[in-house]
């Protein structure tokens, strides 16, 4: 009976070697991942950034912009008191940009939102009839303004939408783009 136990003990012993063995192996494999010996530099993406930094920290520095004096603008506000308030107002009246009509409600016109309705009427469109007018060539030269809204009148269908708005056909325009 001793000899099964000592038989046993064996067994069991070498089990626990070979165990820790494989343990030892899935464990080491598993921890051997690719190793950075060094990090980027920033020469890596070339010469050429590393070459005009230097040139930027090189460079004089920009000129400062210094205010006038004091006096000087006390003097321009006692001239404008000397030739009278109400000249002033007029003479800013009369100087200052025509204000544009005010334009069509641009909102209704699919496709076109808040960000475009605040850019068109910057570019001098605000009313359906403007829009209903564009050319190719318009178009083309509107969607170079447009920028990241570039191709949005051509894709939308904004010229054909106005048109029916312009005309004051909302029955129209339901049945081809939808309900206002």
């Amino acid at each position: 009976m001793m000899t099964v136990i000592e038989a046993n003990w064996v067994v069991f012993a070498l089990a626990l070697l070979i165990g820790l063995a494989v343990a030892w192996w899935l464990f080491g494999r598993a921890s051997t991942a690719p190793r950075r010996d060094r990090r980027p530099d920033v020469l890596d993406e070339g010469a050429a950034p590393a070459q005009r930094n230097q040139a930027l920290i090189d460079a004089a520095p920009a000129a400062q912009i210094v205010p006038p004096p004091l006096g000087a603008a006390m003097g321009g506000i006692a001239e404008a008191v000397a030739i009278g308030a109400q000249d002033v107002v007029e003479e800013a009246a009369a100087t200052a940009a025509p204000q544009p009509a005010a334009g069509d409600d641009l909102s209704k016109i699919k496709g076109l939102g808040p960000k475009l309705q605040a850019l068109l009427p910057t570019l001098g469109i605000s009313t359906y009839a403007q829009i209903a007018a564009l050319t190719e060539a318009d178009l083309a030269d509107l969607d170079a303004k447009l920028g990241a809204f570039a191709g949005r009148p051509k894709r939308d269908n904004w010229m054909e939408q106005a048109k029916y708005l312009a005309a004051g056909d909302v029955a129209g325009f339901e049945a081809q783009f939808g309900k206002l």
